[in-house]
């Protein structure tokens, strides 16, 4: 059957239509794809990569950046025909090379490690074996072996006499020593390991009961965790004074992460969450302690840091999470964004697209590496040093990266990975833009994803925690070993030097148990061991 014209045009129209309808289609489900393969990478980074960031050597030139140079060696015969140069190795340069050589800590053993000293005579004992004459000795060859003895376990007796007056029948005894917890068999060393252990060392309850058994010490695993929950009871008034301290200062860094944790009986496990929040201004020359304080939730609802940060007053140091939005609304807390997390998802992009240089997501990354590069420059000086030297250098290449970002986003469609990359560092640009104008904020919250990392090794481990009381524990425990950490102190003395004490420790004196305050004690009493005896 012929067609006329006009049923042509519209055929032709309507076949037209449908393909701009498919062509649409058809880009909505590739920028769809695009948006899960970043994802997708992202995950897969996240769970089997490695986490570092870095440009490699031919991208470091790229922005800027200096790649080490190999080292030359000057020579004395420089400048001296080869031809001429003489073949007799020099004694000197032999030996240095073979200094240099030499790997760091196979030589030098601590000074501070107890020394054995075993000697090791000639068979044929003070005489000589050729003359039978005696021998003396004109020196000594010494060499030191690194050795090693797992701890052992020991049970401590305390007994207690019973004194009896033959005058008046008056019978004495001294009073009972103190312990840790009452009525528990475990003393405050194995109780110090127990934590240590699984918060520090990240080893599971069930495997440190197969250690002990291997020593024939028959530990269940729930007597072990009754333990350590104990533990937690005990020093829970010690990390709540750590959380006072915190929220003294003028900054703090925020964050949280995921851990699961059991429902009990008859319940469904669920995804609680740690949050944390870190007191560090040595970046910005402040020679105060650092401190670490976590907390734990049941879930990720924006009421808990809000409960947690309600007597704080300053600058909030986190990522753009919604449950922040209600601690910024008084103007009470400042925001304060990370150019991390900003930087981050331009990188998953170049991961995506196989760091290819030249890209948007390169280009990108480029110019926020020139705001990290200002940053490791005044890193430990003075807030006002940091903030004179942003204003001069920062602030323009900051303004500089939004008019590209402006350009950029008008380049490529809205539902792009790249347009929602600059579209988060755009929408929170006040909150990243804050640094310049106070030195004594940061550019990133690295500090508190560092702090949060002992928790992303230790779930890895133990996966989960056994309920929500298991999770208030760990906070604790995470609390007390993270400030002896970024304090430099041992975990495994100062665990045990507060266990020792705590219990019979006056509550309003608590703060004489703080990491700083014990290792200032310990610094005290060693200096005046060290002093002269008094004539």
């Amino acid at each position: 059957m012929a067609m006329s014209f006009a049923d042509l045009v519209a055929k032709n129209t309507a076949l037209s239509s449908e393909v701009r309808r498919s062509q649409e289609a058809l880009k909505i489900a590739q920028l769809t794809i695009d948006k899960m393969k970043v994802e997708l990478a992202y995950l897969r980074r996240m769970k089997y990569g490695r986490s570092s960031e870095k440009f490699e050597h031919a991208q470091l030139e790229l922005v800027g950046g200096q790649v080490a140079q190999p080292v030359v060696e000057s020579s004395i015969d420089a400048g001296v025909d080869d031809g001429l140069k003489s073949n007799v190795t020099s004694l000197d340069k032999e030996r240095k090379k073979r200094e240099l050589k030499t790997r760091p800590g196979l030589r030098d053993l601590p000074a501070h490690l107890p020394r054995r000293t075993v000697v090791h005579t000639p068979q044929s004992g003070c005489d000589c074996a050729a003359c039978g004459a005696g021998l003396r000795e004109i020196g000594q060859d010494i060499s030191e072996v690194l050795d090693y003895e797992p701890g052992t376990f020991h049970v401590v007796r305390h007994v207690r006499p019973k004194l009896v007056c033959a005058g008046c029948h008056t019978i004495t005894q001294a009073l009972a020593a103190s312990r840790p917890m009452d009525r528990c068999m475990a003393g405050a060393g194995l109780l110090t390991h127990i934590a240590v252990s699984k918060f520090a060392d990240h080893v599971p309850l069930y495997r440190l009961c197969q250690i002990y058994a291997r020593d024939g010490v028959e530990l269940s695993r729930s007597t072990i965790t009754d333990m350590v929950g104990n533990c937690a009871l005990l020093l829970a008034p010690l990390a709540e004074a750590v959380g006072r301290y915190v929220l003294k200062a003028h900054k703090i860094h925020g964050d949280d992460t995921p851990i699961r944790a059991l429902g009990g009986k008859g319940e469904k496990a669920r995804t609680g969450r740690l949050w944390v929040y870190v007191r560090d201004d040595r970046p910005s020359g402040d020679e105060g302690p650092a401190a670490v304080w976590f907390q734990y939730s049941g879930d990720r609802k924006g009421e808990h840091p809000a409960r947690h940060l309600r007597n704080f007053r300053g600058v909030l140091q986190a990522d753009a999470y919604s449950g922040y939005n209600a601690i910024y609304k008084d103007g009470l807390v400042l925001e304060a964004g990370c150019w991390s997390h900003a930087r981050r998802k331009l990188w998953d992009i170049h991961v995506k697209q196989k760091r290819l240089p030249g890209t948007l997501a390169h280009q990108g990354l480029v110019r926020i590496g020139e705001l990290f590069r200002v940053e490791a420059e005044v890193s430990g000086r003075s807030a006002l040093r940091r903030r004179r030297v942003r204003q001069t250098r920062t602030a323009p290449v900051l303004t500089e990266l939004k008019s590209w970002m402006n350009e950029t986003l008008a380049q490529v469609s809205g539902k792009s990975p790249m347009a929602l990359a600059i579209g988060y560092s755009l929408s929170n640009w006040t909150a990243l833009t804050n640094f310049v104008d106070d030195g004594r904020i940061d550019a990133h919250n690295n500090t508190a994803e560092r702090a949060l990392r002992c928790v992303a090794i230790g779930r890895k481990n133990y996966l989960h925690v056994g309920s929500d009381a298991g999770g208030h524990t760990a906070a604790v425990m995470y609390t007390l070993l993270g400030t002896a950490r970024l304090n430099a102190i041992n975990p495994q003395r100062y665990l045990r030097f507060v266990l020792e004490r705590i219990a019979d420790h006056p509550s309003n004196r608590i703060d004489e148990l703080l990491p700083w305050a014990v290792a200032a004690k310990w610094a005290h009493d060693a200096a005046a061991q060290k002093l002269p005896m008094a004539a």
